[in-house]
């Protein structure tokens, strides 16, 4: 059973220590000093009876112990950070702040159509929109600095105490510029992929592995030209004016295929296709707020398919 001294501070201190990894820059970000870090970390780790980070080199990481902890902690604090505000909004009179984290792909396909729908229902509230990786999402949705994530289905390991509910599926696309020499051509285009500039998912990324094994299966085994991205202003504008060829999730290439823009080269990426959906805490209990939003974006989703299937 948790001892009942665990305090507020001794969880905000564990947090802000594992999302920086680094107690000094904890510290900053707390604005106390590093020897109250320091011991609010031992405080915390006696009253649970084990070791919540070690030493790793001239740094630290956080133990097996610590990342279980992590778990509940972050969920804890976005709960009580949820109480906070609403009791501060209801005696100032102010709206909350809905976090929303989403992939790239769903920021250009879906996010457009939530944010009309839900400015339209005049829910007082205010969204923040952040897109990132989805690994650096799910991240900031457990230490409490996001309410929910739009992204693809992360593995069993990065998903313990959050509940996934999938609204679509997704895969990846080769985008070239609308003249590019390997349009049209009827042979095998993975063997020729070598001898073009690829812009491929970071390393950090969820469809990264699928994209590997991909070009793997197809005998790619080495891409010598190779530039590492999620920017989708910078692969727009590389592609536009180079034969590269840019490996991104479908999504948010999509309206620049439709207008010629860019064009798709005939690869089966189907082994590619993977879930995409809502991310949330599993222990928290979502705002008013929040269930809207929720409910704002199955809604955009349905219309986002419809326009697809031109219906």
């Amino acid at each position: 059973m948790l001892d009942a001294r665990v305090k507020i501070r001794h969880l905000q201190t564990f947090v802000e220590v594992a999302r920086q990894k680094s107690v000094g820059r904890a510290a900053h970000n707390l604005h106390v000093s590093q020897p109250a870090v320091t011991k609010t970390i031992r405080e915390l780790e006696l009253l649970l009876g084990v070791a919540v980070f070690q030493k790793d080199g001239r740094g630290i990481r956080i133990t097996r112990q610590g990342d279980v902890f992590l778990r509940h902690a972050g969920a804890a604090l976005t709960a009580v950070t949820q109480g906070l505000d609403a009791v501060s909004q209801e005696r100032l009179k102010e709206v909350p702040v809905i976090r929303i984290g989403a992939l790239p792909t769903v920021s250009t396909q879906i996010m457009p159509h939530v944010v009309h729908l839900f400015l339209k229902k005049k829910i007082p509230s205010r969204v923040t929109v952040i897109t990132g990786e989805n690994t650096t999402l799910l991240e900031q949705l457990r230490v409490g600095d996001l309410d929910l994530v739009v992204g693809r289905l992360a593995g069993t390991n990065k998903m313990t105490g959050f509940s996934f509910e999938h609204l679509y599926s997704e895969q990846v696309a080769f985008a070239v510029r609308s003249e590019h020499p390997l349009l049209g051509r009827k042979a095998s285009l993975f063997s020729s992929l070598p001898d073009f500039t690829i812009l491929m998912p970071t390393r950090d990324s969820i469809i990264r592995p699928l994209v590997d094994n991909l070009l793997i299966s197809n005998g790619v085994g080495r891409l010598p030209d190779q530039i590492e991205t999620l920017s989708e202003a910078f692969g727009r504008a590389f592609v536009q004016i180079t034969d590269a060829v840019w490996i991104i999730s479908a999504g948010v290439v999509a309206s620049d295929i439709r207008s010629g823009l860019l064009a798709k080269l005939q690869i089966d990426t189907r082994e590619t296709r993977g879930p995409v959906g809502l991310t949330t805490h599993a222990d928290v209990i979502p705002s008013l707020a929040v269930s809207i939003l929720i409910q704002t974006i199955r809604e955009a989703v349905s219309i986002v398919d419809a326009e697809k299937h031109g219906v």
